[in-house]
């Protein structure tokens, strides 16, 4: 049985994600989504938020789990037993990148391979800061984030502005 492992901070996860998710579930046996810590980025939502709202979109596919975690991706996946980590690629500074990651993994795990999988080219421009962005204008989210999440994403920027503007009237 192979076990593969998806890592991101999903902050929120994005129809591109989704179907990342999706593919790899047709080719591996198990595959485990996991919301890592990175210390480069300040999330949205917290990583309990996070964890429902990805659990919640891959209800539909039967060996996918969702998990989160700390770790290094190399001792998290000799942890869970997985043998390849999953990587999307969106344009060529992605695959730069995610070949350096990759071989600082095999260093670290020699057991792990690292599959790549392109964007689908309708999501090729698709990330999660850009879902944000969008939210934070209050545009339609249908083409970019999946359904069952929208209302969320879009409650938290509501949050966000009137938190916003309570602090800015404050001040004054």
């Amino acid at each position: 049985m192979t076990t593969a492992i998806y890592t991101g901070s999903f902050d929120p996860i994005t129809l591109g994600h989704l179907n990342l998710i999706k593919r790899a579930s047709r080719v591996f046996d198990k595959v485990i989504v996991c919301i890592m810590f990175n210390k480069d980025k300040h999330p949205l939502f917290s990583v309990e938020e996070r964890l429902r709202q990805v659990t919640t979109v891959t209800e539909r596919f039967p060996n996918v789990e969702v998990d989160s975690s700390d770790l290094l991706v190399a001792e998290y996946a000799r942890q869970k037993g997985a043998s390849v980590v999953v990587r999307g690629l969106r344009a060529v500074s992605d695959y730069e990148k995610e070949c350096q990651m990759a071989l600082i993994n095999k260093r670290l795990n020699p057991e792990l391979e690292t599959f790549f999988l392109p964007a689908s080219e309708k999501y090729m421009y698709l990330s999660s800061s850009a879902v944000r962005e969008l939210a934070l204008f209050g545009s339609d989210l249908s083409a970019f984030a999946p359904r069952e999440i929208i209302g969320e994403i879009e409650e938290k920027f509501r949050e966000k502005g009137r938190k916003s503007s309570w602090q800015a009237a404050s001040t004054n």
